[in-house]
C-alpha cells in the first residue's frame, strides 16, 4: 500500500461547486490542511465545502462560511483530519465569481 504526500492548488474558485478532490474505489485521502483565501480586497464572501460519498449523498463539512475581504479560513489545520473515503469526492464553492483561492495538503493512500 503506497502513501502519496500531495498538495492541489486551485485558483479563483466561483459560484459554480469546483472538484478539491476525488479517491477511486481502491484509494482514499487524508486531508491534513485546507486553506481557503478571499482575493477580493473589498467584499466578504461565503464559502461552503462538500463531501459526496459512494452513495451520492452530499453533506456539507463548511456552509456559508464568512471569508473577510483579503482573508483566509483554514478549515482544517492544528493536527484535525478530514478523510475522503474511496469513491468520494470533496467540493468548494463561494458566494462571488472568481474571489477564492484554496490550498490542500493531503495523504493519499492507494
Amino acid at each position: 500500500m503506497a502513501t502519496l504526500f500531495k498538495n492541489k492548488v486551485l485558483t479563483q474558485v466561483g459560484t459554480t461547486p469546483v472538484q478539491i478532490a476525488q479517491t477511486a474505489g481502491n484509494s482514499r485521502a487524508t486531508v491534513i490542511g485546507l486553506s481557503l483565501t478571499n482575493l477580493l480586497a473589498d467584499k466578504a464572501v461565503m464559502v461552503s465545502v462538500m463531501l459526496t460519498d459512494e452513495t451520492s449523498t452530499t453533506g456539507y463539512y463548511l456552509k456559508d462560511v464568512m471569508i473577510p475581504p483579503g482573508g483566509s479560513l483554514r478549515a482544517v489545520n492544528g493536527g484535525e483530519k478530514l478523510i475522503v473515503a474511496a469513491s468520494n469526492e470533496l467540493m468548494v464553492v463561494s458566494s462571488v465569481d472568481d474571489s477564492v483561492d484554496v490550498l490542500m495538503s493531503f495523504v493519499e493512500i492507494v
